[in-house]
């Protein structure tokens, strides 16, 4: 795309692929399952158009800059975006989130246990910790079927991939989970970062059991105490940052745009 410079950067050994247009202060776009980098385009030509630095790892991590920076995440991204703010609330001037809430640590509740009790065993997350089961399915599938069938996924509902037919009749490793034995210290602690947070009201997430409860009856409220907006987008699903990028655009915009 024109004008987007490529670079690979080594981030505790491993390489990492990231995208950059812009000057000015940093927006650092975080991308969720099943996306790259690229997903953010609409967003990182906007907004280099209006005096910021873009930037958009594949992500793999996230990594360490002596300013801080505006932190945009979704999905995934959004899951280490809360954790970024946790850890490093000095590096973030502001944060806009999408889909995906803030979780508070639950030295009670591992994730993956809960979600397997809650959703069961078919339940995509846990169909894919069993290293080269689900890559086989979707060998059969085919690549394109199978990112197609996650793109176009509208439905409120909970994600699931029954294992002898993961999706309806129809013509990428995810990241693992942050460690949950070493967050221990962090059991209880807040996100306190100047935070929006935007959600389509078809979002699965937002569908999820207690997430509305949780978002809209001060349960984020109390774990993220800067929160200062949330919006939901009526109409828009889990991607609503690709589905509708003037509208995101212009939340993004009007609340980084106070800083």
């Amino acid at each position: 795309m024109e004008g987007i410079q490529h670079k690979t950067i080594s981030v505790n050994g491993p390489n990492m692929h990231v995208a950059q247009i812009g000057n000015g202060p940093t927006i650092l776009f975080l991308h969720g399952f099943p996306e790259c980098w690229y997903t953010w385009r609409h967003q990182m030509l906007f907004f280099a158009g209006r005096g910021y630095c873009t930037l958009a790892p594949d992500l793999r991590g996230y990594a360490d800059t002596s300013e801080k920076a505006f932190v945009v995440g979704h999905d995934w991204g959004a899951m280490v975006a809360w954790a970024f703010c946790l850890y490093k609330p000095d590096k973030i001037k502001a944060l806009v989130n999408m889909s995906v809430p803030f979780s508070p640590r639950n030295r009670r509740l591992h994730p993956i246990e809960t979600l397997r009790t809650v959703y069961g065993d078919d339940y995509y997350i846990i169909r894919f910790l069993e290293p080269g089961v689900i890559e086989e399915e979707f060998a059969k599938i085919g690549t394109k079927n199978v990112v197609k069938n996650f793109m176009v996924f509208k439905n409120p509902g909970p994600f699931f991939l029954s294992k002898d037919k993961p999706f309806p009749d129809t013509e990428i490793t995810l990241p693992p989970w942050l460690n949950w034995e070493v967050t221990a210290p962090w059991t209880g602690a807040k996100v306190k970062v100047s935070t929006k947070f935007i959600v389509g009201d078809l979002d699965l997430t937002y569908n999820a059991p207690g997430a509305k409860e949780y978002i809209h009856n001060g349960g984020m409220k109390r774990d993220v105490p800067l929160l200062q907006e949330v919006v939901v987008l009526e109409g828009l699903g889990h991607f609503l940052h690709e589905e509708n990028p003037e509208q995101v655009n212009h939340h993004i915009f009007s609340f980084i745009n106070k800083y």
